[in-house]
Parts: structure tokens; C-alpha cells; sequence
């Protein structure tokens, strides 16, 4: 029997950097976001004897596991690792082979490592019939990562790949609370008719800028502070644009949560990403931000419906890459193939 998870990657809109410690924790932090039909795939099948064995299609990496001393955190597959440490209770030595995939690179600023700890997770919980809840799911994803593995961040990305859809997430402390939004069809087909997704030629390592930016913050670097303070309040503001259908109002706020987003951190641009914004504005674009930390991975802007065209025209000449995407509106899901 093979099990199979799915978990959907995420565009966060706004309040990105809210959800990171300590920020979310001393003064609480929200996240407007959306899951798409990104996805981080994982399948389980169990095999006589003993170990474990991972492919990452991705990578075209085969790795054999037979003992714990054998998960040594050395920098290859460190997330599997320690999502198979955590279970390693549960497995008692039983054979399983494991294949792993991604529709986007680590540092594409979609939360893909998240999302792949999430997938991994789901099929564990899945085979062993674990009775954890949406929300211990999400916190597990986020102590294995965050905590265990020490990978700088938020919270925002694995409870967007645990419950899937348009979210407005709050952070309080150690409380997180997901609000699911309803938004009605008309606006759901209207905004994703209106996004366009562009990938710049490069990934990045987000922990290096995350880390700047917190060190920012318990430093008491004003501007930092005010920047995190309004992108937490643009992120109110556009989740009620949202609701209430004023898609042009969510547009520019694209445009002002994207120039609080560049005060967080030195490296949050670079010039080549400035050069491809500032074309799709010159264009017609209302707004638009970088996804994830920044510094590289995939452009997200809002259009007018007839220069959309014209905007990825300029952007595949400057050298980026267009690609299509729907939203998704399920979480994390999981099946067997008999």
C-alpha cells in the first residue's frame, strides 16, 4: 500500500515579518494569506526489513537511513530528518521508503520547506492514525522547523499549509488563531484574474534576512519597529479591502506594505528586482511585493485586467519568468493508492 499528502503552498499578501519572535510575541502580529495550486507532494510505503529510505525527486538524492545515530543534522535533508526523529517512537524500526517533491525550490519565498514538513507530517499522521488537530499539526511543523532545527522564521507558513485558503492569522505569544475568510466568488475570480506571478531568476536564503531584521527589532531600531508596526495595520486594512470587493484599494496597499517590507532589512531587494517592479508600475501596475522574506524567489502584482498582458510582456524581457497560478482553497490533504 502507498500513502500520498499533499500540502498547498502560500502567498502571503501582507503582515509578513509580524509572525516572526520576537515581534509576534511581544506585540503580537497577523498575516493576510492565500494557498495556491503550488504543492509539496510526499508518499510512504512500507518495506521488509529495516530503515528508511528518502528519495527527493527533486534533487535526484537517495538516502538510506538504518539507525538513529544515522540522522545526524548535517545540512542534507535536515527536514526530513527531523520530522523522522520525531516519529522515530512511532516507526519501531519498521522498513519505510519515502519520496519527496516540491513545485517550488527551497528560498522561492511560497513557504516550500514549510510546506514539505507539513506534507511529511501528514503522511506519519495518516500511516500511524495520530489524533492531532489542524492546529497541533501546524505547531508541530513549527518546532520542528523553527525550534529543533534552529532555521530562522515565522509562523505564518505551515498553518497556511495545514488549513489551505484565504486566512487573516493572528499571532498572540504562543496563541495562534486562524480565521478563514469568505470571500465571495465574484471577488475570488476577479483578484486572481487580476494577480500575476513572476518568478525573478534566483532563490535566497531567507534565515540571513530574517535574522537581520529581528536583530533589527531587539536592537530598538526605530524604523524597523514602525515598519513591522504598519504592515501589521495594512494587513487589517487589506483583508477588509478584500472583503468588501475594493480590489483597487487592495492594489495599492500591495504597493505600501511592499515599501514598509524594504525598512525591515537591508537585502529584503537588490537591483534587479527593483528594476522589474519599478517596470511593472511604470506599466500600469497598482502594487505588488516580493513573497517571503525577500532578496529573491517570486514577484506577486496586482494589475489592471488590460495591461496585465503588457506588464508580462516587460517582465519576460527583463528577464523574469511568468507563471500561471490559481488559488486553492484545501489544506493539507492525504489518500492511499491500492
Amino acid at each position: 500500500m502507498l500513502m500520498r499528502s499533499k500540502a498547498p503552498l502560500r502567498i502571503s499578501f501582507a503582515g509578513g515579518g509580524t509572525d516572526v519572535p520576537p515581534y509576534s510575541t511581544e506585540r503580537g502580529g497577523c498575516v493576510l494569506s492565500t494557498t495556491i495550486d503550488k504543492y509539496a507532494y510526499g508518499s510512504l510505503r512500507l518495506r521488509d526489513g529495516k530503515g528508511i529510505t528518502i528519495h527527493s525527486l527533486d534533487y535526484d538524492i537517495v538516502a538510506k537511513y538504518v539507525v538513529e545515530e544515522d540522522l545526524e543534522y548535517d545540512g542534507k535533508l535536515d527536514l526530513v530528518k527531523a520530522v523522522i526523529r520525531h516519529m522515530n517512537g512511532h516507526i519501531n524500526g519498521k522498513g519505510l521508503e519515502i519520496y519527496l517533491h516540491n513545485d517550488a525550490p527551497p528560498g522561492s519565498g511560497l513557504g516550500s520547506s514549510s510546506t514539505l514538513v507539513v506534507a511529511l507530517l501528514g503522511l506519519f499522521k495518516h500511516w500511524l492514525h495520530l489524533p492531532l488537530t489542524d492546529y497541533e499539526m501546524a505547531d508541530l511543523a513549527y518546532r520542528i522547523e523553527r525550534v529543533e532545527l534552529g532555521i530562522e522564521g515565522g509562523l505564518q507558513d505551515q498553518y497556511a499549509a495545514v488549513f489551505g485558503g484565504f486566512n487573516f492569522i493572528e499571532f498572540y505569544g504562543p496563541t495562534v488563531i486562524v480565521n478563514p475568510l469568505r470571500i465571495s466568488p465574484a471577488i475570488w475570480h476577479e483578484l486572481e484574474y487580476c494577480l500575476l506571478l513572476c518568478y525573478t531568476g534566483k532563490t535566497r536564503r531567507s534565515d540571513n534576512i530574517i535574522k537581520t531584521m529581528v536583530t533589527n527589532y531587539e536592537h530598538g531600531r526605530e524604523d524597523t519597529i514602525a515598519a513591522l508596526d504598519q504592515l501589521k495595520e495594512i494587513a487589517v486594512q487589506m483583508k477588509n479591502a478584500l472583503l468588501r470587493g475594493r480590489l483597487d484599494d487592495f492594489g495599492a496597499l500591495l504597493h505600501e506594505g511592499w515599501l514598509c517590507k524594504k525598512r525591515t532589512a537591508r537585502k529584503v531587494t537588490n537591483p534587479h528586482i527593483d528594476t522589474l517592479y519599478e517596470a511593472a508600475r511604470r506599466r500600469g501596475a497598482l502594487g505588488g511585493k516580493l513573497l517571503g522574506a525577500g532578496g529573491g524567489g517570486y514577484l506577486l502584482l496586482h494589475c489592471p485586467f488590460d495591461r496585465k498582458h503588457l506588464i508580462a510582456e516587460e517582465l519576460e524581457r527583463l528577464g523574469g519568468q511568468v507563471v500561471k497560478f490559481a488559488f486553492e482553497q484545501n489544506g493539507l490533504e492525504t489518500w492511499e493508492v491500492r
